[in-house]
């Protein structure tokens, strides 16, 4: 009988032994199905912290701060720290990566207008000194040290700094009157006695009240005051902008907002879910929160750049700048000639005021006109004089060029503040649709509310708390508002001008001072250059950096030229030149 039992034995003990191995394989596949593998994976390369802090397999955790949720988690405290840190870390390359080409864009062009500038007062400066040398031999190598203390002068002023333009030209004529009074309309006394440095300074602080050059000082101050104090606060404009990008580059993350982008971005990998994203609706209201501050920027920020345009339009949209430095020249000239046609009376005003007695004056008439040309009559030893032929063509209307270029890229960054959140939204970071991560669970879509962009839309940001405006944005925003007060006030026809009117498709509409003769070909010769029809990108090489190849990298400029005392120094291996305008200036001196 118990033969008969014991097979029936050794067959249930065969199938329990067959039970036990397939419940302990069960058991081994259901433990390797929740480990943390892929989430060690996910926290190495993203180079997260130190691997040792993430489990193997998923542990109860009742201690996180942030990445609360129910059933075992491959997190811990430790993690947590280590996802905030990393979090921000990146969040903040982001938005350097996306300021970095409008930072660059704005220093690459302040430079390229601040050599233009140097340029054209070096090119100004030469054409000045070589009319002295070459008309006005008398009194020349005594009038260059006062040309250099005036285009000197000029210089700084473009550079933003505290000096006047009218001032500098009324003393630049100042010093010159004691020279032309006693080498042009009285040379007999230059080595007179009688001639001493009490007359001399007797000559210029007498010269705006004797008024020996007739208006043309005052013309000549009135036209370069204008026309400079466009490029001066277009120079100071751009370094403003700087200064605001230089503040959203060392940004500040509250912690609310930290710890809402380590929910959205590794909350996920607590559960084993590394390939989840976060849906679109929840990334903008997690961004719009951290940069509520920033966004604030973006009305002054409109404004600015609409400053901007105008500014420049007024500088060079008419050649306003290169006409006025390109017409010192003429303005000296009739102001020497004026003195030598009006020699008797000047001589006996002085003799009035200063005592000097100098018997019969002097009746010249006026040095022969020089001749008309872009050529020097006479060898020059100043590398800067004149030079002896026309200058290429490929340089003709470059600031204007220079501007438009500007202009093109500018308009793609006016909403640069108010986009930001989205752009960070963007691209692989989220999903728009399927399944998502609402930074509780996996859903198809995401059901709160989206906020808007600023501090009072996040009132309703069901995501991150903004308790307070960040302090340095705030003094910025504030600063930016002021500097665009000051600007506005100090030049109000700038208002009477529709922002980016000549920036329309194809600029066929900026004939206006782009025409086949100034350069620019009217809109075809640009087409070489592809704008730019996407809004931002990210991480772009720019100028200087290896790599870069974009369009403004290199804005167009001429050589960098320094009129800071001494002879003026330009290198006429790139030469400039706007021939047109040089051609309605020798049609004036013909006159002569």
């Amino acid at each position: 009988m118990s033969r008969g039992i014991c097979p029936r034995v050794n067959s249930c003990g065969s199938f329990w032994i067959l039970s036990a191995v397939i419940f302990f394989a069960a058991t081994v596949i259901d433990v390797d199905a929740y480990s943390c593998h892929e989430v060690r994976t996910a926290f190495q390369m993203r180079q997260v912290g130190p691997l040792h802090r993430v489990p193997e397999t998923p542990v109860p955790e009742t201690d996180l701060m942030v990445c609360k949720h129910q059933g075992p988690s491959c997190c811990n405290r430790k993690m947590e720290e280590s996802y905030q840190f990393a979090v921000k870390r990146d969040t903040l390359h982001n938005i350097h990566s996306y300021s970095y080409e409008l930072e660059h864009l704005i220093s690459g062009h302040s430079d390229a207008f601040q050599d233009m500038f140097q340029y054209l007062l070096s090119f100004s400066q030469g054409h000045l000194s070589s009319l002295l040398e070459g008309t006005y031999t008398s009194l020349s190598r005594h009038a260059l040290p006062h040309v250099n203390q005036l285009f000197s002068s000029l210089s700084h002023y473009l550079r933003g700094a505290n000096v006047s333009v009218e001032a500098s030209v009324h003393q630049f004529f100042n010093n010159l009157f004691p020279l032309v009074y006693t080498r042009l309309i009285n040379p007999g006394i230059e080595g007179s006695m009688m001639m001493g440095s009490e007359m001399a300074d007797c000559l210029r602080m007498i010269r705006q009240d004797v008024n020996p050059f007739g208006p043309h000082p005052a013309v000549m101050a009135q036209e370069l005051a204008g026309a400079l104090g466009a490029g001066r606060q277009l120079g100071l404009a751009l370094e403003e902008g700087l200064e605001v990008m230089n503040a959203t580059e060392h940004l500040s993350l509250s912690k609310e907002c930290v710890k809402g982008l380590v929910k959205m971005v590794y909350c996920s990998h607590c559960r084993g879910l590394t390939l989840i994203k976060p849906c679109m609706g929840y990334c903008l209201n997690v961004m719009r929160g951290c940069l509520a501050s920033v966004s604030e920027l973006d009305q002054p920020w409109r404004r600015y750049t609409s400053l901007l345009e105008q500014l420049t339009h007024t500088m060079a949209g008419h050649h306003s700048l290169e006409l006025a430095l390109l017409g010192v020249r003429g303005h000296v000239n009739e102001a020497l000639m004026y003195a030598q046609l009006h020699g008797p009376l000047i001589t006996a005003t002085v003799d009035k005021v200063c005592g000097l007695s100098t018997g019969e004056p002097t009746s010249m008439q006026p040095t022969s006109p020089e001749v008309t040309s872009f050529t020097v009559t006479s060898s020059s030893p100043l590398p800067s004089a004149a030079p002896s032929k026309p200058l290429p063509e490929q340089w003709l209307g470059q600031l204007a060029h220079l501007r438009r270029e500007f202009l093109m890229y500018l308009q793609r960054y006016k909403s640069f503040f108010a986009a930001l959140p989205e752009m960070l939204c963007e691209g692989e970071n989220v999903v728009d649709d399927s399944t998502c991560w609402s930074g509780d669970d996996v859903v198809e879509s995401y059901s709160g509310r989206v906020v808007g962009n600023g501090l009072h839309a996040q009132r309703q940001n069901p995501e991150v708390k903004v308790r307070s405006p960040n302090p340095t944005l705030a003094e910025v925003k504030e600063r930016l508002e002021r500097f665009n007060q000051e600007t506005q006030e100090r030049f109000p026809k700038l208002g009477q001008m529709e922002a980016w009117d000549e920036l329309g498709s194809g600029e066929e509409g900026s004939s206006e001072d782009c025409d086949d003769e100034d350069g620019c070909q009217a809109s075809g010769d640009d087409q070489g250059q592809t704008p730019h029809t996407e809004t931002f990108s990210k991480g772009k090489p720019i100028a200087g950096q290896p790599g870069g190849d974009s369009a403004y990298e290199n804005p167009s400029k001429p050589p960098s030229v320094k009129v800071i005392g001494g002879s003026p120094s330009a290198s006429w291996a790139r030469p400039w030149s706007l021939a047109l305008l040089f051609a309605a200036l020798c049609l004036q001196w013909t006159l002569f």
